[in-house]
């Protein structure tokens, strides 16, 4: 029994190696391949947000019993780092109000309607920091938040992570934040108390942020 669990895992091992290495057919070699150029860029510079590493994730309560959880599927920005002087550093990120994702598309609709997020109107959501400052081992972004036509300054507490060079090339730095919102700061009022004094639709929102950037290009 245990030379069989021996085999298998030995089994196992050998492809996932064949599986990293594409499973490309042909003789064995035991020559050493070249190593890959290991890219890794200085934090200070610009950086675009990938889109494919970044998630915009939100929870908010639904009659006081559950919380209903979704994402925005269309987010892009730019970080501008300066790693001597954070003070100098800036981010932008703009989110297409229009793929807000709850994995149900009857809701999904609603809330593009005017009854909460408005996207024909209001078709983006913004963040663009005024100042950033440092703050224990991480930062703090100070900025211009927009959400259905309404701008309030905000803080977003942060760390930095990186830069790591990604396997491919390139150079990456990560960051997450949250933050809680209270929808009715900026007019989205839809909704009614129950008899047991909930709400059927929360005021407050959970708003987790995680990104990855690329060095941008040019």
């Amino acid at each position: 029994m245990r030379r069989t669990t021996k085999f298998a895992a030995m089994a196992a091992t050998g492809a996932m190696g064949l599986f990293l290495l594409g499973n490309v057919p042909g003789p064995v070699s035991h020559a050493q391949a070249p190593a890959a150029a290991v890219v890794t860029a200085p934090l200070t510079g610009t950086w675009t947000i990938d889109p494919a590493h970044t998630n915009v994730t939100f929870g908010i309560r639904h009659l006081g019993i559950s919380t209903v959880r979704g994402r925005f599927n269309d987010v892009s920005g730019t970080i501008v780092a300066d790693a001597a002087r954070p003070e100098k550093s800036s981010v932008k990120v703009t989110i297409k109000t229009a793929s807000v994702d709850t994995g149900i598309e009857m809701r999904d609709n609603h809330l593009r309607t005017a009854d909460f997020l408005d996207a024909e109107k209001y078709p983006e959501i913004t963040f663009e920091s005024t100042r950033i400052v440092r703050r224990g081992r991480g930062f703090v972004a100070h900025g211009k938040f927009t959400l259905h036509g309404v701008t309030r300054d905000i803080a977003l507490p942060f760390e930095v992570k990186g830069p790591v060079n990604d396997g491919m090339g390139s150079s990456r730095i990560g960051a997450e934040t949250q933050i809680k919102l209270n929808r009715r700061d900026y007019g989205i009022n839809y909704g009614t108390a129950l008899a047991n004094g909930a709400l059927d639709v929360g005021n407050d929102v959970d708003v987790n942020i995680s990104l990855e950037a690329v060095p941008a290009k040019g």
